[in-house]
């Protein structure tokens, strides 16, 4: 999923070696997987995103985190003002990169981005592109953002962690893509205490009461209009209040 430039779907399907866990969620052997293996994009712009985001995140305090792809990316573009109202006091950083997926973020999160920094609350949004780009299984994308999870918890043990399940795609509750991304929600629960890392759903606010996407709420089925960025900002508001102690 690069930005506004249309769906990326990829032809080839990854089918790497997974052993399930008795409880059927978590994947033992992660390391086998691509979506839980560290690597970079190799595009230009996004090797200097990156330097720019650890050179700012060492340069002032950071209270809240935003970690994801294009969707998150999209709070600099469209969201940009409500971005403003809810997190411009708030010592908010945002380290959405457009066609990230859950091995691309490992690797930004172990190559300088949570160097030095200690956010009360990193916020976690991540998946979608391993549906559409790579066509990889839910359970191996489920495997890539447990990964992700557990290098937070690791570099930052005294953060939140909010993790949002993967927004809903397509413009019908039937569309396949949308269907992967809720079978990867599914799973996403069990990775959570609702203690120190927290589990939300927002994709409701999102659609009408047929499960179907509008235009004015995401005008690609896929990325937010500003509309749909107020609505992913009210949508967990309480929750930012109490995680951040305000």
């Amino acid at each position: 999923m690069y930005a506004r430039f249309g769906p990326a779907l990829c032809c080839l399907t990854w089918w790497l070696g997974f052993t399930l866990s008795p409880a059927g969620s978590a994947l033992t052997a992660a390391d086998q997987i691509r979506a839980a293996m560290p690597t970079p994009q190799t595009h230009s712009w996004w090797s200097e995103r990156h330097a720019r985001a650890v050179a700012r995140l060492q340069q002032s305090p950071v209270d809240l985190l935003f970690i994801g792809d294009s969707i998150t990316q999209g709070w600099e573009e469209d969201g940009r003002r409500v971005w403003e109202t809810f997190y411009g006091r708030r010592r908010a950083a945002n380290l959405g990169f457009n066609g990230d997926q859950t091995d691309n973020v490992l690797w930004r999160l172990q190559h300088g981005e949570l160097d030095s920094i200690a956010p009360k609350l990193a916020i976690v949004m991540i998946g979608t592109n391993n549906t559409s780009m790579r066509e990889d299984p839910p359970e191996q994308t489920a495997a890539g953002i447990e990964t992700i999870l557990t290098t937070l918890r690791t570099r930052l043990p005294q953060t939140k962690i909010l993790l949002l399940a993967v927004f809903p795609r397509g413009w019908s509750a039937d569309d396949p893509l949308r269907l992967v991304n809720q079978s990867i929600n599914e799973r996403l629960r069990a990775y959570t205490d609702q203690r120190q890392v927290l589990f939300l759903d927002l994709g409701p606010h999102f659609l009408d009461q047929a499960g179907r996407l509008s235009e004015e709420v995401m005008p690609d089925a896929l990325h937010l209009s500003e509309r749909g960025y107020r609505l992913w900002a009210e949508g967990m508001e309480h929750l930012v209040k109490h995680l951040l102690d305000e």
